[in-house]
């Protein structure tokens, strides 16, 4: 690796009396080679810097200067590139930088979340294993990996809520952390918008402290004094907004006003997750941890929330198998596989580059080698017995010994394969519906009209609650209209995949059984097995019974009894949850090569980008209907 050495010396023409602090750094490419920085022929950075873990150094504008100065790490890795860097010393916070307090804290990274030897071991297989990592101070990450990798349990561990098998977590003292949390029966005794404040532990601990204080009818002079404490602390702690702010949130995440004051108890399940959404966005602290966080969420919310978690300035680490969201919202990726984590700087999309081309570059390597070995052992074994080449041989023997192959570890990342096939092919009108109403305290939906091409994808989008299921459930005749016809064509057969399939899965049967009631005539065995194969499951995993398998496990049956059914309409709602990565974008291919019909209900914005050729809205006043994809979905909205 060549080494480059760049300065950057500060324009002070317009403001000769500006006084700007020069700080050396030490910086080095990844172990991949992958480029960190560039310069221009007059020295000036003009390309972003990353640390060894992926923490953002500096952000370089377009014409070289640095517009945000991050924290510096000396890299003892592969090329070094050596830059001044200047910063005003009256800076008391670098305008841009996320969660940059103290920006002449130039030397050694400004971490407030570190790992050291993690292991997390349940049976005799460590789920992970010397886990070292740190996560810089306004960073946002995504935690991906296979489902049973570990990411939850990881995420636990930096919580504090469970302890790892061996090593610690430590972060600054001073440091709040938030946490999403999953016990949506937690908080029923509470009204919702006391459950969202109570995000805020020491702000909750001070107004329920004073608010007992006042509720005693023989308050003493020093409760008096103790009050008035009280209210100095609540005031510096914004409390005196916080109902209000509370509000706001709830109001993002779709709760309606007049629930705010009612009790949790009152509010549906699902929806209480959106509450404790909104409770840790409420307590803004300096690190956010947040499992599945677009869970029950519809597409607007989901993009709502895009717009707070980027407008923060703390470090957030989180678990989402969102594309979409993981694109929108994060900085970097942290990838849990081969049991350890592994930092990429960028977005998902660029993660899936980067990790590609390094497995590529590392399998390539390897292939060379090999092919040296064999090369050299063959003029061993040619020449080891002639005199006159017995040294060269020797020389050619020592060679080998010194070639090493780079150690491929076994990924714990799978793709299914998955492809759906139709029996008969329908031609021209696959479904007219007419006059469609349903209604339940309140209408869903009233006089809807419907005619569906064959061949079509189509999306069928809203907020929760306005009756998307409900449609599907009419649609596929599980529930019955108030009003209206469902006509499907002649020919058709239909596929479904419910949202809720709990119900499928509660006899106990054997996977092989459960995936044979679903052949035809002529599926065989053979033919059973193979589909279960396809879908990752193992020799061992068949004899298992469905009712004890997990949700990405039941999805994955229930597309293997669509691909044995062969229909020539798919009905899918929300066919991505539950599923991992590879799971997602194995069934996103084999939906774009279905030759059939297809409608479907999602709130994965890649998912439906990359599908559906129309787009259905249910709105509480009716239905929008276009006529083409997504993006065009996005312009006609506005």
């Amino acid at each position: 690796m060549k080494e480059i050495r760049a300065s950057y010396t500060p324009d002070t023409s317009s403001n000769p009396g500006s006084d700007m602090l020069s700080t050396q750094a030490s910086y080095t490419t990844d172990d991949f080679g992958h480029r960190l920085t560039d310069t221009t022929g007059n020295g000036k950075v003009t390309h972003d810097t990353y640390d060894q873990y992926g923490n953002t150094l500096c952000k370089i504008s377009p014409n070289g200067h640095i517009v945000d100065l991050f924290s510096i790490q000396t890299m003892p890795i592969c090329g070094i590139i050596r830059a001044s860097f200047y910063l005003s010393q009256s800076a008391t916070r670098w305008r841009g930088s996320p969660g940059i307090a103290n920006p002449h804290a130039l030397i050694g990274i400004n971490t407030v979340l570190a790992t050291a030897n993690i292991t997390m071991q349940f049976g005799a297989k460590p789920l992970f294993e010397d886990v070292s990592i740190k996560f810089g101070d306004g960073n946002r990450y995504g935690l991906i990996g296979a489902n049973g990798c570990g990411k939850s349990t990881f995420m636990k561990i930096l919580g504090g809520d469970l302890e790892p098998s061996a090593g610690n977590v430590s972060k600054d003292p001073n440091q709040r952390i938030g946490k999403l949390r999953q016990n949506q029966f937690a908080y029923e005794e509470f009204s919702v918008v006391d459950t969202v404040i109570m995000g805020y532990e020491e702000l909750w601990k001070v107004k329920a402290e004073r608010d007992t204080i006042y509720a005693n009818p023989e308050m003493t002079e020093e409760d008096g004094i103790r009050a008035g404490e009280l209210e100095a602390e609540f005031a510096e702690m914004d409390g005196y907004t916080a109902e209000t702010r509370a509000g706001e949130l709830l109001a993002g995440v779709g709760i309606p006003v007049e629930q705010h004051y009612g009790l949790m108890s009152e509010v549906a399940p699902g929806w209480k997750l959106r509450v404790l959404l909104a409770q840790v966005l409420f307590s803004d602290p300096d690190i956010m941890l947040l499992d599945e966080p677009t869970n029950n969420l519809d597409i607007n919310t989901i993009g709502w929330l895009e717009g707070v978690l980027n407008e923060r300035n703390c470090t957030m680490i989180i678990i989402s198998h969102d594309r979409h969201f993981l694109n929108s919202v994060c900085t970097h990726m942290a990838d849990l596989d081969y049991g350890e984590v592994r930092l990429y700087p960028g977005s998902y999309d660029e993660y899936m580059m980067a990790a590609t081309q390094a497995s590529e570059r590392l399998l390539s390597d390897n292939t060379k080698k090999k092919a040296q070995i064999a090369e050299l052992k063959a003029f061993v074994s040619r020449f080891s017995a002639n005199a006159s080449k017995s040294k060269q041989a020797t020389s050619r023997a020592r060679q080998i010994d010194k070639i090493k192959l780079a150690e491929v570890k076994p990924s714990s990342r799978q793709s299914p394969f998955i492809r759906f096939e139709q029996d008969r092919k329908l031609h021209r009108q696959a479904l007219e519906v007419e006059g469609l109403g349903k209604h339940f305290d309140e209408p869903l939906f009233t006089d809807l009209k419907l005619m569906v091409e064959v061949g079509e994808r189509i999306a069928i989008i809203g907020p929760n609650g306005v009756g998307k299921s409900t449609l599907m459930k009419c649609l596929v005749g599980d529930l019955q209209p108030d009003a209206g016809t469902v006509k499907w064509s002649e020919n058709a057969t239909i596929g479904y995949y419910a949202q809720d399939h709990a119900a499928d899965f509660e006899k106990k049967m054997s996977l092989y059984d459960w995936m044979d009631q679903w052949g035809k005539e002529n599926d065989d065995e053979q033919v059973i097995r193979g589909t279960l194969g396809r879908l990752l499951f193992s020799q061992d995993d068949i004899n298992k019974t469905v009712n004890v398998i997990s949700g990405g496990e039941q999805g994955r049956m229930l597309f293997g009894k669509l691909m044995l059914q062969r229909p020539n309409i798919m009905l899918l709602d929300e066919p991505t949850n539950h599923l991992d990565m590879e799971s997602i974008e194995s069934l996103n291919l084999a939906l774009e090569n279905y030759p059939g019909t297809l409608i479907f209900v999602s709130h994965d914005r890649e998912f439906v980008s990359s599908l559906a050729t129309r787009i259905i809205e249910l709105t509480p006043t009716g239905i929008i209907d276009i006529h083409g994809g997504y993006e065009e979905y996005l312009r006609n909205r506005g």
